[in-house]
């Protein structure tokens, strides 16, 4: 089994849906990820908006997330 990612900046263990977000919102190509509190921290949102954001993309295809 694949050592689950962690959280780069609290070092949280990150579900498939906090990967993909940080892919989304900063870079395609990221290595390091944020969970979904530090993100929601550096861009100064409520984790709320975030999931919302979550759900969207997924709505809308984004095949970074799982159906």
């Amino acid at each position: 089994m694949a050592e689950q990612d962690r959280c780069v900046r609290c070092g949280a263990l990150l579900s498939k849906d906090e990967t993909a977000l940080t892919r989304k919102l900063i870079n395609r190509g990221a290595t390091e990820f944020f969970c979904l509190s530090c993100l929601a921290n550096h861009f100064q949102l409520s984790e709320d908006i975030l999931l919302k954001k979550i759900e969207e993309f997924k709505s809308m295809g984004c095949t970074l997330f799982d159906p």
